[in-house]
């Protein structure tokens, strides 16, 4: 099986020239100003000139109209809505710019699995662990969630939407997640960080090349 790989949260274009050349499928670009991975439009701008034949994904969080023109204005093909955005405003935002939007949803609860499914707007869905309660960031804390949570999931007779584990993984631990949950796509932000924030090259490689072997 081959397992889609998304990389998150760049800041600069020598980690994300190790990315476009390793052939990861999508590399994340956070516009959201309190991340520790946050970039501005302008930043971005320059930084999608490393991107190669990845595709760029941008990641939002509760935006409101202006800044999501802007964003998608830079050419992104892909938004990624990380904050509470309810489904109202996920159909919203489609309509509006006519690209694919997907949807991160916090794991920690079946329930939750339950709500991710009103999103059925979304092109996909990005399963992350849930924040802590007080976090101002809503991904990106390293922190896997209860996987188990995704066999009910993943086997429920009204069928399983196009989906994205994230939340806590490692080279470490992604060959386990993937054999257990069969995910077909990963998401990595800080797991391939050895300073916050800030992306590591060989931690790329070994990422992408544990995947690969899975």
């Amino acid at each position: 099986m081959h397992v889609q790989i998304k990389i998150c949260g760049f800041k600069e274009p020598d980690s994300l020239r190790t990315a476009a050349a390793l052939g990861v499928d999508w590399v994340g670009f956070n516009f959201f100003p309190k991340s520790p991975r946050f970039v501005p439009p302008s930043a971005a701008q320059n930084l999608l000139l490393h991107v190669g034949n990845t595709v760029p994904v941008a990641l939002l969080v509760d935006a409101d109209d202006a800044e999501i023109d802007a964003v998608t204005a830079l050419g992104f093909p892909i938004l990624q809505l990380h904050g509470q955005e309810p489904p109202e405003r996920v159909a919203e935002i489609k309509a509006r710019t006519g690209i694919e939007i997907w949807k991160a949803i916090g794991i920690a609860t079946a329930q939750d699995l339950e709500t991710a499914r009103t999103y059925d707007m979304a092109d996909r869905l990005l399963l992350d662990a849930k924040a802590p309660e007080q976090a101002e960031n809503s991904g990106g804390h390293g922190v896997p969630f209860d996987w188990s949570l995704l066999k009910a999931f993943t086997n429920d007779p009204r069928g399983t939407p196009p989906w994205i584990l994230a939340g806590g993984l490692t080279a470490d631990n992604v060959t386990e997640a993937i054999a257990q949950m069969g995910a077909g796509a990963v998401d990595v932000s800080s797991g391939v960080e050895r300073v916050r924030g800030l992306k590591n090259a060989d931690l790329i490689r070994t990422f992408v090349e544990t995947v690969r072997q899975s």
